[in-house]
């Protein structure tokens, strides 16, 4: 990960207590994207400006090959963009879903939020927008995403997403036409929950979605919170996840707090999971307590689900929570510890363990690792 790393190894749930002046945390292990913004915050950059910052590197690092261009392809085998970015201390949004050959999704959607009144632009006419903002126009499928697509098309286009449909999906390609049912026919009736339950378990992974979601406390005490993608691999063209949907992807509000999701959209978008958890937080609940609360109705309607979610409060304490992965990772940065720390959870912990209301006990703990992993690492 290079210089300037910290690496912090929790076997429990971890839960944070920064200094609550200036903060950056991100999902994922992309330690560049958080110092892409903490260096923004360092030089006098609004919450905003370091959100952009960060989420922009991750898109020209192509990070994990799910954010930015080269990545993610369709079924068609093209990659497009889905972006937020939102202003906590003003509750402005701007976003953009199905984003088509321009490659900066997130600094499209401050552009939304800029110079419209709109909040959510998609397809080609968000496209159109960009132009007229001065985004310049490029082919965002490269030699990754070509390949990982011709691949997918030898395998009789395995896996995918649709059900219900003819020729049979889970053996050949499309095109694909609606399957005719018998009315009464317990054959031809099985359950779409339960179709889309095994179809998730089955298509969803780590490696094939990650959204970078980051939450910002400026020096002012302003807080914004965006997310980028390149959303679903094999999606179905014209596809839009969780990540440009505000109280999904990401959510701030001054006086509150933010929170940011990662991981199967097409569940957590049905439960608005970041507006939830920062919801909690405004009532007082404590960040890792507040991602429980927002987590748990999602695991009980979709079990075998995978994501997680990152939260803080204005007082800069901050919490993590996972599902269906065995441990997950996010970065850390703020004026405690400057240097990106890299916190490792476990996932089945992170839904149980200790609050981060126990800020005094956590930050000793947390200082006690840090000592130990300067010697071991």
């Amino acid at each position: 990960m290079g210089r300037g790393v910290c690496w912090v190894v929790l076997l429990g749930v971890m839960v944070g207590a920064g200094s609550g002046v200036r903060i950056v945390i991100n999902t994922w292990p992309v330690t560049n994207s958080t110092k892409a913004a903490w260096d923004t915050l360092l030089n006098n950059g609004s919450a905003v400006d370091a959100v952009v910052s960060g989420c922009s590197q991750c898109e020209a690092e192509q990070c994990r090959g799910t954010v930015g261009p080269n990545g993610s392809p369709d079924e068609e085998g093209e990659t497009t963009l889905d972006a937020m970015i939102m202003d906590g201390s003003t509750m402005d949004v701007g976003a953009v879903g199905c984003l088509r050959r321009v490659k900066t999704a997130i600094a499209v959607a401050r552009a939304v939020m800029d110079h419209t009144d709109h909040t959510l632009m998609v397809g080609d006419l968000a496209t159109k927008f960009a132009l007229e903002m001065g985004f310049s126009e490029t082919n965002l499928t490269g030699n990754r995403s070509l390949s990982k697509w011709k691949a997918w098309l030898a395998k009789h286009c395995q896996p995918n997403f649709r059900q219900d449909v003819t020729p049979d999906p889970r053996q050949s390609c499309g095109p694909y036409t609606p399957k005719t049912q018998t009315m009464g026919d317990p054959e031809e009736q099985d359950s779409p929950g339960n179709d889309i339950q095994s179809a998730f378990a089955h298509n969803i992974g780590e490696d094939n979605h990650d959204t970078i979601g980051m939450i910002v406390i400026d020096q002012s005490g302003r807080i914004s919170a965006g997310t980028s993608t390149n959303g679903l691999t094999y999606k179905i063209p014209g596809r839009v996840g969780d990540s440009p949907i505000m109280g999904a992807g990401s959510y701030a509000m001054n006086g509150a707090g933010g929170a940011a999701a990662t991981g199967n959209g097409d569940v957590m978008m049905r439960f608005l999971p970041s507006f939830n958890a920062v919801s909690q937080m405004q009532a007082g609940v404590d960040p890792t307590t507040a991602l429980q609360k927002a987590m748990a109705p999602i695991i009980k309607f979709y079990p075998s689900f995978h994501g997680a979610m990152i939260a803080v409060n204005m007082d800069g304490k901050y919490g993590a929570v996972c599902h269906g992965y065995t441990n997950w990772t996010f970065c850390v940065a703020d004026d405690s510890s400057p240097e990106v720390q890299l916190h490792f959870i476990d996932c089945k912990s992170s839904m149980t363990g200790v609050n981060s209301a126990n800020a005094d006990t956590y930050q000793a703990k947390l200082l006690l690792i840090i000592f130990i992993s300067s010697f071991v690492f």
